[in-house]
């Protein structure tokens, strides 16, 4: 097979002005793709980070445009697909990648540090995708890839703000994915894990030397291209490690019979099978995960 190249196709990425934004920007334009880089950010001389990414794209021959809108605001939003439609006409991936910290213990944070982080990772998403959609509808062909974190899946301290936008995230993902299954438009969502300046003091010395950001790179170019088919799935990464997460439900158990009251004793009594995981599944839309109470519910 040969390589997986992005010729004609146009690509945003947000929160590409440094780390894993910046490898996937410089990855998808060296394959052919025009790229918008979106970021608020300066570096310590003040310059725009995402200025520094566009002149890296340019002198390697590149097409970039460099965005400075926030992602938090629905302006901010339709602004980042217009520089896309103003200077290549189109817009056919879009990575969602733009994000902060506001580190804290759920008992110790702050509603202001609870509204920053909902507001650039969770309503950004919505902020930035639904305008993109447009425009993929109207062309019958998208590839979206939003970014999730371990931190919401699974959970890590001192980051429930974090870990609820990026379940949230998900939650986005689970409906688009359905809404636009007959439109050619593939919607999946990566947990990546990088050193990066955003994480920086995170991680040991030791452990950041080896997850470098642009080891998430290859999975989020290859779910950007044309040859990616498949749609809702979320993948974790992290250097060089690659794999399948999901929500899954075991078997359960039926109590009762839909007619007379279900006792909590009864719960007791059978709580072992009812959180048993083994043979669990993952569900492609809320509808199918009550086929396992067909026997009560007949659906």
């Amino acid at each position: 097979m040969g390589s997986i190249n992005f010729k004609n196709r146009v690509a945003i990425i947000t929160g590409a002005g440094e780390g894993i934004g910046r490898e996937y920007a410089l990855d998808l334009a060296k394959r052919g793709a025009a790229v918008v880089v979106n970021d608020i950010g300066q570096d310590p001389d003040l310059l725009q980070t995402a200025d520094k990414v566009v002149y890296e794209i340019k002198s390697a021959g590149g097409q970039a445009v460099a965005s400075f809108e926030s992602v938090a605001t629905m302006e901010g939003g339709q602004n980042i697909i217009n520089m896309a439609m103003d200077h290549f006409g189109k817009v056919d991936i879009l990575i969602n990648n733009a994000g902060i910290l506001r580190d804290r213990t759920f008992m110790k944070m702050t509603e202001q540090e609870w509204d920053d982080v909902i507001s650039v990772h969770l309503k950004g998403a919505f902020c930035v995708t639904q305008p993109a959609v447009r425009i993929m509808k109207e062309n019958n062909y998208g590839r979206i890839v939003f970014t999730a974190s371990s931190s919401g899946m699974y959970g890590n301290f001192g980051q429930s703000n974090y870990g609820a936008a990026k379940m949230g995230v998900i939650g986005i993902m689970n409906t688009l994915k359905l809404e636009t299954a007959k439109l050619n438009i593939k919607i999946n969502t990566v947990a990546p894990n990088a050193a990066t300046g955003m994480t920086q003091g995170v991680f040991p010395d030791e452990v950041a030397k080896r997850i470098k950001p642009e080891f998430n790179t290859p999975m989020v170019t290859y779910l950007s291209s044309e040859e990616n088919q498949e749609s809702g799935m979320i993948f974790t990464m992290s250097a060089g490690w690659f794999a399948r997460s999901a929500m899954v439900s075991g078997k359960g158990s039926c109590i009762g019979d839909t007619k007379r009251p279900i006792r909590a004793e009864e719960i007791r009594d059978k709580f072992d099978q009812v959180k048993n995981l083994e043979n669990a599944l993952p569900y492609d839309h809320c509808g199918e995960i009550y086929s396992l109470g067909r026997p009560l519910t007949g659906r």
